[in-house]
């Protein structure tokens, strides 16, 4: 096999062991699983989480990007972070409420899904080929990390079964991350960051913010923490851009109104005109 050859094969090589992660998270939780088999299987998909953000970089790195690479992530994806992620949430906290939180644990998979598919239409009909500087909706590794991210602060912090007051809070987390994974919630790729004054002060920030988590609460707590601020920048940003676009829209409904007076004003001139 040539060097060529090999090269392409090594980001699949990553995405297959993102597979593989999912796949071993779903042999820790089946059957009768504890606590411990819970924690282990949200490491799994972590892990899972670090190889899938790298198999892009590396056919990007390589110049080994293709359809079938791309076809493969999004497979891999919905078996880590769709089904894996479910069935582990489900057996966190969603087993004791009946249909309930099958239901819970099925619409996260569901819309992890249909956001894919989703992103392959919209990747396939952008002249970028996908590359773009927002997310339509979240995406499905980042809804996954927030699921684990709670399970492992969860643990690591308490640890033991996860008292029954806390099982409907889960159940709505879950539940909003899998709707904002099929909303038109707007989510930075980051692939237009550059080194910068203000990329700087931003990254101190979050820092900080890990810091403070870190000494006054809990180190497990720091990602809970980093995927709050990152799920709240997607509802704030898309809340002024939204914003921004209904006040350009009335702006430009009343140059409209402007405009009609002063051609009514002009045709009133033009008859007066013609009356004299």
């Amino acid at each position: 096999m040539k060097l060529r050859d090999l090269m392409f094969v090594l980001p699949n090589l990553f995405t297959v062991s993102s597979i593989f992660c999912g796949f071993y998270a779903m042999t820790l939780v089946a059957g009768d699983a504890g606590p411990t088999q819970v924690y282990q299987a949200a490491l799994a998909i972590f892990f899972g989480i670090f190889f899938d953000g790298f198999d892009g970089r590396v056919a990007r790195l390589t110049k080994t990007q293709s359809l079938f690479g791309q076809e493969l992530d999004s497979l891999a994806d919905v078996v880590t972070f769709g089904a894996a992620t479910a069935l582990v949430v489900w057996r966190w906290a969603l087993h004791s409420m009946g249909m309930v939180g099958v239901i819970a644990a099925f619409t996260f998979a569901a819309c992890g899904a249909l956001r894919l598919a989703r992103f392959n239409v919209l990747a396939i009909r952008s002249p970028h080929g996908g590359a773009s500087r927002f997310f339509v909706g979240m995406p499905i590794p980042f809804a996954a990390a927030g699921v684990i991210s709670m399970i492992i602060a969860f643990q690591n912090a308490q640890g033991g079964d996860l008292p029954d007051s806390l099982r409907w809070p889960v159940l709505v987390v879950t539940v909003f991350l899998a709707l904002l994974m099929v909303s038109t919630v707007r989510y930075r790729t980051f692939k237009d960051v550059r080194p910068s004054p203000r990329s700087a002060a931003i990254a101190l920030v979050v820092i900080v913010i890990g810091v403070v988590v870190a000494t006054q609460i809990h180190p497990a707590w720091v990602l809970v923490a980093y995927f709050g601020l990152y799920l709240f920048s997607g509802l704030i940003e898309s809340a002024l851009m939204l914003r921004r676009h209904f006040a350009e829209k009335r702006q430009a409904s009343l140059a409209d109104v402007v405009d009609e007076d002063e051609a009514d004003e002009d045709a009133a001139d033009v008859d007066e005109q013609e009356v004299l």
